[in-house]
């Protein structure tokens, strides 16, 4: 496929996804941290389950850095499971029988809701880098006003992993009153130096791609396909462990017994990363790929309360549980802890779950049985506490 044009498919999916959408009109701005607005807006959405007569059943599940609202159906882009059928469905820890479940594309996403790629109505041509940039608090606050469109006053548990467990977090200071029970998972109520040096590479590749033009590239029909894909290798290498990449590759030759002594994919793992880079560019937009990973950069709870993360649990009846994994080293255990920690000094109910794996950051998204019993039992405690049991 040549990198001059955007399969259609996922052209499609940013104005008029195969999903449900709410759209905002231009009296509904969303009001942006950067000072900035958009309006009119749109933001979407799927939903699993049926919402109970006193709409008290809401489970809202926040995406990762590259995920979308299709968390368990099949993706329309990909024809794959939603990217986290093994937690959500009938029967499963979010069980879809019981729950009303939510799962939302974010602001400044490529799958439906209002992004760099979506068509500006001043200009009738993509926002591109005249979008606002965005913030963890500007995607919940989007969430929330989805919300309240749905007439839900507040969500039983609102759960996610890596940069949704940090919008997971954002909702329970933002609207205390409106979360019942919080479930974030690898993740951290900042963003580290070593992640945003991390995401700083990822952009680099980006714009250093000839392809991306200013980030005019839509408009003038060219894709930076080979740097947003450098940045999906970069990027995927951290969301592995050591251990695990060893196990799946080791040191393997890709279909052959000894080296080429060329620059040739001679390894199984060079091979493995070249693949997630082209499969990623078919499904993902180069200007999102910034904007998301900009706005994880910027996350930092404390820094919005003087710098105590405890005060900014003040006072939280909010029910969470805190879950980490042994061999994450983007969004470690320490992390976690310091999450706990502040919450425990802002007197909050909490759990903490160290989850023993090797399989690294991604291990949240991955068949972990541990982690499903603690999300499982976590759940089932605060519906019984919620009255929906």
């Amino acid at each position: 496929m040549s990198s001059a044009t955007l399969p259609p498919e996922p052209r499609n999916q940013v104005d008029d996804p195969s999903s449900l959408v709410a759209r905002f009109g231009a009296s509904e701005p969303l009001l942006m941290d950067s000072g900035g607005s958009i309006g009119p807006w749109q933001i979407g959405y799927q939903t699993y389950g049926k919402l109970n007569a006193d709409k008290s059943n809401a489970v809202l599940i926040c995406h990762a850095l590259t995920g979308d609202q299709h968390v368990a159906n099949v993706s329309p882009l990909t024809g794959k499971p939603g990217w986290w059928s093994t937690m959500v469905g009938p029967g499963k820890p979010v069980d879809t029988n019981r729950f009303f479940v939510i799962c939302a594309n974010v602001i400044g996403g490529c799958m439906g809701t209002t992004g760099p790629a979506s068509t500006n109505p001043a200009t009738g041509q993509p926002y591109a880098v005249d979008f606002p940039v965005v913030t963890i608090r500007d995607m919940v606050r989007a969430q929330a006003a989805l919300i309240d469109r749905l007439g839900i006053e507040s969500l039983f548990c609102v759960i996610g992993g890596s940069m949704g467990g940090m919008q997971v977090l954002q909702w329970a200071v933002s609207y205390p009153d409106r979360v019942f029970a919080a479930l974030p998972i690898a993740a951290a109520a900042r963003h580290s130096a070593q992640n945003i040096a991390f995401h700083e590479v990822g952009r680099q590749a980006v714009m250093a791609d000839p392809d991306w033009r200013g980030g005019r590239y839509l408009v003038e029909g060219t894709r930076p396909s080979k740097g947003l894909a450098v940045a999906r290798m970069g990027a995927h290498i951290t969301y592995l462990s050591e251990i695990a990449l060893h196990r799946k590759f080791g040191r393997n030759y890709q279909d052959r017994s000894a080296p080429t002594f060329s620059f040739d994919a001679d390894f199984q793992i060079e091979s493995y990363l070249r693949y997630q880079g082209l499969s990623f560019v078919e499904r993902f937009d180069a200007n999102s790929y910034l904007y998301v990973t900009r706005a994880m950069d910027y996350f930092d709870l404390a820094a919005e309360h003087g710098g105590s993360l405890a005060k900014a649990f003040r006072g939280s009846k909010t029910r969470f549980c805190v879950i980490s994994f042994t061999s994450d080293w983007l969004f470690p255990t320490s992390d976690s802890r310091a999450i706990v920690h502040a919450l425990n000094a802002a007197a909050a109910s909490v759990g903490f779950v160290e989850v023993e794996s090797d399989k690294g950051h991604d291990a949240f998204l991955l068949d972990e049985p541990e982690m499903f019993a603690a999300a499982q039992g976590f759940i089932d405690a605060a519906a019984r506490a919620r009255g929906i049991a």
